[in-house]
């Protein structure tokens, strides 16, 4: 018999479901046997009895317990359930997606709408698609990490067990380079600014809601760069995440007071624009650069969906401004500098509501 083995959460699987973790990272293993293992107290999470349906957080430790040969084996010698062979439109849907192809990566231009991976009620998922995507490879490519289902944008894919351990390390260790676009409504008084507020579940929401939580959150840091304003309607801005937390980006954007365009989960009403906007999510993954396991990066930028690029044409943003080089740029307000400026902007909209309260009052 083997003994235990314990692996720590990363980034990527930050907030997911316990067995999600394992149809991830070890996914000859079947449900029965995570639960098997759950009831009998043998799987731990921090040292703690765990269920399959606990949601985990990037830093903490699981415990697997050691395999028995026996039932393994007898697992092997069972049949598994073929996949649903996909249809011709399926394939051509997911081929169409690809960005990027090497030896080694898969990129794909995730559409807004469509899942990462499945769920109890989510059938039509990325993951569904990717023996469209084995191509001149012995087996189907692998997810590295993912984006929500209303984000879109570049989404990488390793095509062998070496890529897939090469950019888990680049995206654990922080040398990878994502960056986001996104509209958010009204306009940050601080232009260049790093948010670091630490990010933890919202009670009562089962782990699908997430909020600032400076008690008991993990720490979690975003840059933001405004690119362009269109008055005081909107601004599209550059973000990119230093931390890998359960929907970061648009927790701290409408933690600062400017929700993503679309986002009504964390903005609100706040998070709408009138005029004809689209009300779907307005972020999109526009770049990604890491480390390529045969030397090199693979970096890459997707293209806009059509309802953010129509977006983008009706406020009047000029694309031509957007891409910039990936540099550090000058350095970001600290934290207390960036409530400080958060505070006076505050202070600034509530004396201009009461102006235009006591004008119309006098009409």
């Amino acid at each position: 018999m083997s003994e235990a083995r314990s692996f720590t959460v990363g980034p990527d699987d930050d907030g997911i479901r316990l067995d999600r973790w394992f149809k991830r990272h070890m996914e000859d293993l079947g449900f029965a046997q995570v639960s098997r293992w759950a009831r009998t107290g043998q799987i731990r999470v921090d040292g703690k009895r765990a269920t399959p349906g606990d949601r985990i957080e990037a830093g903490q430790v699981i415990r697997v317990p050691p395999l028995d040969p026996k039932p393994a084996a007898a697992a092997a010698d069972r049949p598994r359930r073929p996949r649903v062979p996909l249809t011709p439109e399926q394939e051509a849907f997911a081929q169409e997606m690809v960005i990027h192809r090497d030896p080694q990566a898969i990129v794909v231009n995730k559409p807004p709408g469509l899942a990462t991976q499945g769920g109890t009620k989510t059938t039509e998922h990325l993951d569904g698609l990717l023996d469209a995507l084995a191509f001149d490879a012995p087996a189907r490519p692998k997810l590295v990490h993912r984006l929500d289902k209303d984000t879109s944008g570049a989404l990488l894919l390793a095509r062998s067990a070496r890529a897939a351990a090469s950019f888990a390390k680049s995206f654990s260790s922080r040398t990878a380079r994502k960056v986001y676009w996104a509209v958010v409504t009204g306009v940050p008084q601080v232009e260049d600014g790093m948010i670091e507020l630490p990010i933890g579940k919202q009670p009562g929401s089962g782990g699908e809601k997430m909020q600032v939580d400076e008690a008991e959150g993990s720490p979690a840091r975003t840059r933001y760069r405004v690119i362009e304003q269109a008055g005081n309607r909107a601004a599209w801005v550059e973000l990119q995440p230093f931390t890998g937390r359960t929907h970061q980006l648009r927790v701290h954007m409408a933690a600062i007071g400017h929700p993503i365009l679309g986002d009504g989960k964390y903005g609100g009403q706040d998070a709408f624009l009138t005029g004809g906007v689209s009300r779907k999510m307005h972020l999109h993954a526009r770049r990604l650069r890491i480390d390529h396991p045969d030397g090199g990066r693979v970096d890459v930028t997707a293209e806009l969906p059509p309802h953010f690029a129509e977006s983008m044409t009706t406020l009047g943003f000029d694309l031509s401004l957007g891409d910039r080089p990936l540099d550090d740029g000058p350095p970001p307000l600290s934290r207390e500098q960036l409530k400080q400026k958060a505070r006076a902007h505050a202070k600034g909209v509530r004396k201009e509501r009461r102006g235009e309260r006591r004008s119309r009052g006098s009409r």
